[in-house]
């Protein structure tokens, strides 16, 4: 059993974080957060260097490499900032939909630009009656002809309104029983007729992406527009999940992992009493709390990854993961405040910042609580 990244992934990790030093500024960082505004300057320069849709092929202006490397990225980016570094590893969201299920001609049109910088990508699954339940869309999807014709509402959308394309969640069999086996995935571009986003407002974190409600009025696309099978969209974007929920655990171990470094190098610095914060029992024992945490969350991250490119989907796991490494985040960064006192409280030391965007990492993608489920439903089986 080996433990270690092999050569090139070590150097994709060190260029991913010589990167994010070299271009995540914290005053810009700050700036963005306050206009909750998209670092796009970064973001397309990322894409130049190949950090986005580093796990596409080739063909598609990819890098060829899997999920492993692909949230060794995350991992680095959010570490160094969590406001830029989101942005950024969510840019390409759901794109992976098109990567696993979509035609040829569909990869070529939609991969390409998100890889290149020149598009961001949009899932809209949630609904606002429905939440994280997706076995139900209220979202229909009618066939007219050689035609689409979607009308619904999708809400908390990431990347809404600055897409270039949706990836939406229909119903396309309103018939069906159970109903999930009558949804579909449709492709949409955002710049079709009847297609308009909303910004919801105010966010508590991750203020450099757009999150929007988008609704569809008669929205018409080409029949070829769906992606993979009629009917299986429900197992589609459960099969997406299992990837993107690995994703948002790299997410929330590197903002862990940045919190704790801000703290750590805090402490090293800040005297009271005559003596460092560090020489302070009671802040190693927080440290060593913390460093523990992380490292565990990294271990199941990094394994939920490295399953996934053997070709093996395991709900169990990555809900493990991406459970275990948002409550890390958000603990981690909690502590870094504390640790920080009243200057924890302070935009300048950038934690409370980190706090706000680590709480993100418990809710989308599936709740904390949708995780335990997965994980429940796994270990318990079917109940005769």
């Amino acid at each position: 059993m080996d433990f270690e990244l092999n050569k090139s992934q070590i150097e994709i990790q060190k260029a991913a974080r010589d990167f994010a030093k070299g271009e995540f500024d914290k005053d810009l960082a700050i700036e963005l957060d306050k206009k909750h505004e998209f670092p796009k300057k970064i973001w397309q320069k990322a894409a130049e260097l190949g950090f986005i849709g580093i796990h596409f092929p080739e063909k598609y202006s990819g890098q060829g490499l899997g999920v492993l490397e692909n949230i060794l990225v995350a991992e680095e980016f959010c570490s160094r900032d969590s406001s830029i570094g989101c942005a950024l590893i969510l840019s390409p969201f759901a794109s992976e939909c098109v990567l696993r299920f979509g035609s040829d001609a569909q990869k070529e049109k939609y991969l390409i630009p998100v890889a290149e910088g020149k598009m961001l990508s949009a899932g809209a699954f949630t609904e606002p009656d429905h939440g994280s339940d997706i076995t139900c869309m209220n979202t229909t999807a009618v066939k007219d002809g050689k035609e689409w014709v979607i009308n619904g509402t999708k809400t908390f959308i990431t990347n809404g309104g600055l897409a270039g394309f949706y990836i939406v969640l229909c119903q396309t069999d309103p018939e069906a029983k159970p109903s999930y086996r009558g949804i579909s995935m449709i492709l949409a571009d955002a710049d079709t007729k009847g297609i308009t986003a909303t910004d919801v407002g105010e966010k508590m974190g991750i203020r450099t992406t757009a999150t929007a409600e988008v609704n569809f009025k008669d929205v018409r696309v080409p029949i070829e527009n769906i992606v993979g099978e009629e009917g299986k969209g429900f197992y589609q974007v459960l099969e997406f999940f299992d990837e993107s929920r690995i994703l948002i655990a790299a997410q929330a171990l590197g903002t862990a992992q940045g919190a704790f470094d801000r703290a750590l190098d805090y402490v090293k610095q800040r005297e009271q009493f005559g003596q460092k914060l560090a020489q302070f029992q009671v802040t190693q024992h927080k440290l060593a709390d913390m460093a523990t945490k992380i490292e565990l969350a990294r271990l199941i991250t990094y394994k939920a990854a490295w399953n996934y490119d053997q070709g093996r989907i395991d709900p169990k796991l990555t809900s493990m993961a991406k459970m275990y490494a948002a409550r890390t985040a958000v603990e981690v960064a909690d502590e870094a405040i504390q640790l920080h006192g009243g200057y924890g409280y302070i935009a300048e030391y950038e934690v409370e910042r980190f706090a706000r965007d680590a709480k993100i990492t418990e809710i989308y993608e599936g709740t904390k609580e949708i995780q335990k489920n997965t994980i429940a439903s796994a270990i318990i089986g079917k109940i005769k």
